[in-house]
């Protein structure tokens, strides 16, 4: 594969936003950035440049009711077989939520200090994972919606300035078939589905919390408890999702729908328990997003989130105008700990550490939804139930 010059690194260590359409002077291709040079360039990658997954099963019909969804984050595809995606696999479940560092294609290091612009070790790292027996087998039985996260981003807790995130997107992209539905239409991999007859509808919301993501701040306390890596931003000018996505969430929250599954790749209602990548870390985002959601009314909001190497339940009764939880699954295959002593004031219950996936599961006679923890052997080792409506 040709490689960039050394002239358009320079221009790439210096990227910024750019405008979707690339400039022209007559007929000549006049960049006026590093992201146009990048992007006339990306766009003469041939197809078999990119890693592509297994054929999947398709999503539920729109008409079908969800009762039982499976979540998941964090698989390092160098790992040997998972124990977690083997008992995955032998679920029974009508949809499965992969939200992010689905692949770990970063570890050499930020591909814009290697001089990396066709993002080699990420696209490796997606080679590896569709090679996975135990990926083939859940890929294959269920239907799947899919984030990303800074792993599967291309490079650690990186968000706008990630200076070759416009090929990360296309890979990610066309590796979960995705290059020719809506969200292939636009810059961020953000998208929504609806599924369920009215009176059982449920809406699945992913955003995207890495495209637009303006930066964070760096701790000034590094590992002390709460302050780990970040502290909150007090810049104005915060951005989680940037304009686009903000205007689309605000149209999406006024879909109808009975129970809406929010997933974001990091955690949302975690507040005062850590100091590491969360929308905390954004205040005023979060805030923004709790607003949002009172200001469309939209009912039967729940929260779905991975990222932090260990899953966690909670339920906060005064973010929105009623009580909301949050599932957070993590990890597949990257666990760092046996315990932990986290706690946040919205928790329920222990974190678990080990190996884990999540389960949703809806009882819409009821109008309730079970959140449980599964252990890598399937067994459900936390579990918590809320009212949607």
């Amino acid at each position: 594969m040709k490689k960039l010059t050394s002239l358009a690194i320079l221009f790439v260590l210096a990227a910024c936003q750019s405008p979707a359409e690339l400039p022209m002077i007559g007929d000549v291709f006049a960049p006026k950035s590093a992201d146009d040079a990048l992007e006339s360039y990306y766009r003469t990658l041939p197809d078999d440049f990119y890693p592509r997954a297994p054929a999947g099963a398709a999503l539920p019909d729109a008409s079908s009711a969800l009762i039982r969804i499976l979540v998941a984050s964090c698989l390092d595809e160098e790992k040997p077989d998972s124990a977690a995606m083997r008992s995955l696999a032998g679920e029974t479940a009508d949809l499965f939520l992969m939200i992010g560092d689905n692949v770990y294609g970063d570890r050499d290091g930020p591909a814009y200090v290697n001089n990396q612009p066709e993002l080699d070790e990420l696209r490796a790292s997606f080679r590896d994972l569709a090679a996975r027996e135990d990926f083939k087998a859940v890929r294959a039985k269920f239907p799947m919606m899919v984030a990303w996260d800074d792993h599967d981003f291309g490079a650690n807790d990186a968000g706008r300035e990630f200076p070759f995130r416009r090929l990360a997107e296309r890979i990610h992209e066309r590796f979960w078939g995705l290059e020719n539905e809506d969200v292939g239409a636009w810059p961020g991999t953000y998208y929504a589905r609806t599924f369920g007859p009215e009176g059982q509808r449920t809406q699945v919301i992913v955003l995207d919390t890495r495209f637009f993501r303006s930066a964070l701040t760096p701790t000034d306390a590094w590992n002390q408890k709460g302050k780990e890596r970040y502290i909150p931003s007090a810049d104005p000018e915060q951005d989680m999702l940037g304009n686009d996505q903000w205007t689309w969430l605000e149209n999406r929250l006024q879909d109808p729908a009975d129970l809406r599954l929010i997933v974001s790749s990091i955690q949302v209602l975690a507040t005062d328990s850590h100091g590491y990548e969360a929308w905390s870390r954004l205040p005023l985002e979060q805030q923004r997003l709790y607003r949002l959601v009172r200001e469309t009314e939209a009912k039967g909001v729940v929260f779905v989130s991975g990222d932090r190497h260990t899953a966690f339940l909670y339920k906060d009764d005064t973010a929105l105008p009623y009580p909301v939880s949050e599932i957070t699954a993590s990890s597949i295959n990257v666990s760092f700990a046996a315990t932990t002593t986290e706690v946040d004031r919205a928790q329920v219950g222990e974190g678990y550490p080990p190996e884990n996936y999540g389960a949703i599961d809806i009882d819409w006679a009821g109008g309730t939804v079970s959140f449980g923890i599964q252990s890598n052997t399937g067994e459900t080792v936390r579990e918590m139930t809320a009212k949607f409506r």
